[in-house]
C-alpha cells in the first residue's frame, strides 16, 4: 500500500517532534554556513564602542537595489553599536581563519584590540586586514524577529581578497568546501 501525502509512513518521514530550543539548535547544526565577522563603529556622537561580531547567518537579500542581511541577538553586547551605525562593515572569512571567527565570537572582550589586524575604513567603520571579501554597507532598516533583529544593509563599496576556499562552519566545527579538479577554472569560466 502507497502512503498518502497526507499521511506519510515512518520509514520515509524522520523523526518529527515539537520543536523547542534545543531540538532547533539541532536541526542548523547540519546546515552548513559560511563565516562572516560584521564590524560597526559608534555612531558619531555617540561614546558606544567600535564592536565586531561573529555571523554565521549573513545573506544576500537582493540584486536591485543590492541587500543583504544577519541577524543578532537583541542580549548581544554588539547591539547597541549595531544598532546605532549607520555604516558596518562586513567580512567573508577564508579558509585558515577559524582563529579570526573564534576572536570575533568570543563574550566579554574587546574583540578588535584582541584581534589587532584592522584599520578604520570609510565611513569610520573598522575593516579586517585580511578577508575573502569585505562589503562596506549603509544600514538600512532593523526587523524585529523574536529575541534577535534582522540587520538590513546596502552595500556601498565591495572588495574582493585573494581567491581561496571559504570558511564553514557545520556540526559546530570549522572546514571548508573541497577542492575538485578543474573547479577553479569552471570558477574563473562562469564569473
Amino acid at each position: 500500500m502507497v502512503a498518502r501525502p497526507d499521511q506519510p509512513d515512518a520509514a520515509r518521514q524522520p523523526d518529527l517532534r515539537p520543536v523547542d530550543a534545543d531540538l532547533f539548535r539541532a536541526v542548523f547544526r547540519r546546515q552548513a554556513s559560511t563565516v562572516s565577522v560584521v564590524t560597526a563603529a559608534g555612531a558619531g556622537d555617540s561614546d558606544l564602542p567600535a564592536v565586531g561580531l561573529t555571523a554565521t547567518s549573513f545573506t544576500s537579500v537582493s540584486l536591485q537595489p543590492p541587500l543583504v542581511s544577519f541577524c543578532l541577538s537583541r542580549r548581544s553586547s554588539c547591539w547597541p553599536t549595531i544598532e546605532r551605525a549607520e555604516h558596518l562593515a562586513v567580512h567573508l572569512l577564508g579558509e585558515g581563519q577559524e582563529e579570526v571567527s573564534r576572536t570575533f565570537a568570543t563574550p566579554g572582550v574587546d574583540r578588535l584590540a584582541r584581534h589587532g589586524q584592522w584599520h578604520t575604513g570609510p565611513y569610520g567603520v573598522p575593516l579586517l586586514d585580511r578577508a575573502l571579501g569585505r562589503l562596506v554597507c549603509r544600514t538600512v532598516q532593523h526587523v524585529p524577529a523574536g529575541d534577535h533583529v534582522v540587520v538590513i544593509a546596502e552595500p556601498l563599496l565591495a572588495g574582493v581578497g585573494a581567491e581561496t576556499r571559504p570558511l564553514v562552519y557545520h556540526q559546530g566545527r570549522y572546514t571548508t568546501v573541497a577542492a575538485t579538479p578543474g573547479a577553479e577554472a569552471a570558477l574563473r569560466t562562469v564569473a
